[in-house]
């Protein structure tokens, strides 16, 4: 039905190829590229061997995500309908550029920020909403699940269980044991740059910030158990909060293990999660670079990683005059993921909506021209696609509040 190019060759890249493989009869056709060809070759190997091999015809290609013109010419030579950004996030404006040169659709898991400031925010993706629409195309920013599903979970609460939803938190729990003493998840870079940086949550108006680890709650997870949380700011806060109709209140929370936190705080006490280059040697050198490459690759972390994540939003609000709270969750476990895709729970809990995302779009189930974030269409249909490509959520109804 449709041909897709996916950019990227890492953890999330790797379950977004294998579930456009699932999804055979919307991705008849896809190319993975990346700036190293041979990360692109293993991931399509890696499906042909597995349960998913046949279903789609699987390209590979070399490009640098960071240079508009070869974007351009890879997307005129392959012509695909539709682009799945899973690069880094510094790529995010080079992408769309070529993607409004070419005429094609646009979909991403996080929002754009300068690689020369730890700052994250929608307004340089914003102000290509005429663009887009102009051209007849459509943006989907943030189709991964924190910033992605917790926006449709939103939509979904506030179409079906609310008039007004008052508050909503976001709590992101990492079960998981990879058994090293310290490693990320998703992409070092990302994520040291987000935890280090200062928290922030929405009230009444206006955002009110926070020291980083200041604020931390304790929360039972369905299918984890009793887990340390911490306040930090998450980019679909700056989105939910302008779109969802009587907020009042939004508030995100990450789990963290004691050990995680004391050797992060090492880390950043001895300079080596900087983003500012130092000389060393001779040579120019960026602290945060320097400690990715120490780090284990994310990607490697599947194999050894146990344990479930639980993710998902607590809302509280009105319906009919009455209050009324629901939370909305899915609980993955790491070794089920590997199984299926060989990723970890983080890069599949990821990976997954990206490809539903883009499916939306490719299937007309959401049609506007325009950037939008992923609360703005429609939650039904991709709250069904989670079901059926392996994101079951679970409901309650009356849930413990974060106080």
């Amino acid at each position: 039905m449709a041909r897709a190019l996916i950019i990227g060759a890492g953890g999330v890249s790797n379950v977004v190829c294998h579930k456009c493989a699932q999804n055979s009869e919307v991705f008849e056709e896809f190319m993975i590229a990346s700036r190293t060809k041979s990360k692109c070759d293993a991931i399509k190997e890696t499906i042909e061997s597995g349960i998913y091999a046949g279903r789609s015809k699987i390209t590979t290609a070399q490009v640098d995500a960071d240079n508009v013109e070869e974007l351009v010419a890879l997307i005129r030579d392959y012509k695909p309908e539709i682009v799945i950004n899973v690069a880094l996030p510094y790529q995010d404006l080079s992408i769309m550029d070529a993607c409004l040169e070419t005429g094609v659709h646009y979909v991403d898991t996080a929002n754009y920020e300068p690689e020369d400031t730890a700052k994250f925010e929608y307004s340089w993706q914003w102000a290509y909403r005429e663009k887009f629409e102009k051209a007849g195309l459509t943006a989907l920013l943030g189709s991964g699940f924190d910033p992605g599903v917790t926006g449709v979970f939103s939509a979904y609460a506030q179409k079906h269980y609310f008039d007004e939803i008052h508050t909503i938190d976001i709590l992101d729990c990492n079960g998981g044991d990879h058994g090293y003493p310290f490693a990320t998840n998703f992409n070092p870079e990302i994520n040291i740059r987000e935890v280090t940086a200062n928290g922030r949550y929405w009230e009444n108006g206006q955002w009110i910030e926070t020291k980083p680890m200041e604020i931390k709650r304790e929360y039972h997870f369905d299918g984890v158990g009793q887990k340390d949380m911490y306040l930090l700011y998450h980019e679909e806060l700056e989105s939910l909060a302008l779109n969802i109709k009587g907020l009042k209140r939004i508030r995100f929370f990450m789990t963290f293990g004691q050990s995680y936190l004391t050797h992060l705080q090492v880390l950043e006490n001895v300079g080596l999660t900087g983003i500012e280059p130092i000389m060393y040697e001779g040579k120019e050198i960026v602290p945060l670079q320097f400690l990715k490459a120490l780090l284990p690759d994310p990607a490697s972390l599947g194999p050894r990683t146990v344990g479930k994540t639980n993710i998902g939003n607590i809302f509280r609000g009105i319906k009919d005059g009455k209050e009324v709270s629901y939370y909305v969750y899915n609980i993955c476990d790491h070794q089920e993921c590997y199984q299926e895709v060989k990723s970890q729970a983080i890069s599949y809990t990821t990976g997954v909506p990206a490809m539903i995302g883009a499916a939306m779009i490719l299937t007309g189930k959401w049609n506007k021209a325009g950037v939008y974030n992923i609360e703005e269409f429609d939650p039904d249909p991709f709250m069904d696609a989670l079901n059926e490509f392996g994101l079951p959520w679970k409901e309650n109804f009356n849930p413990i509040f974060v106080d």
